[in-house]
């Protein structure tokens, strides 16, 4: 069998719903300075080694709730800073929790990620 870079039953994939694709690709360059491969006015894939780790779907109708996206930083005050900047609401201020601290909060069209350090 051909190895693809794909782990049978982990999370492949991440795709988030989003009301403004301009202003959604804005935030998160500048929050996270991800790259994005463009597929036209209506989705974005989010760039990663070797490929794409999710994508931005220009949704008129976006929901929060359902999993809860979390995303590691190095250096987590840092971090929360540049979510600030760049327009993202904090839901959560950053706690300890057994093997670290995290944040969260919403982008630009309310979706709900996390952010965790173990520094």
């Amino acid at each position: 069998m051909a190895e693809t870079g794909h782990i049978h039953h982990a999370i492949d994939y991440i795709e988030f719903s989003v009301a403004d694709m301009d202003e959604s690709r804005r935030f998160y360059e500048a929050a996270f300075d991800w790259k994005f491969n463009d597929y036209g006015p209506t989705y974005a894939g989010i760039q990663k080694q070797g490929g794409e780790a999710g994508g931005l779907r220009l949704d008129p109708k976006v929901s929060s709730g359902g999993p809860l996206v979390i995303l590691y930083s190095n250096d987590l005050v840092t971090t929360l800073a540049k979510v600030r900047q760049a327009g993202g609401r904090i839901t959560k201020e950053p706690f300890d929790f057994p093997g670290g601290r995290r944040f969260h909060f919403a982008d630009p069209s309310g979706n709900e990620l996390a952010v965790w350090s173990d520094q």
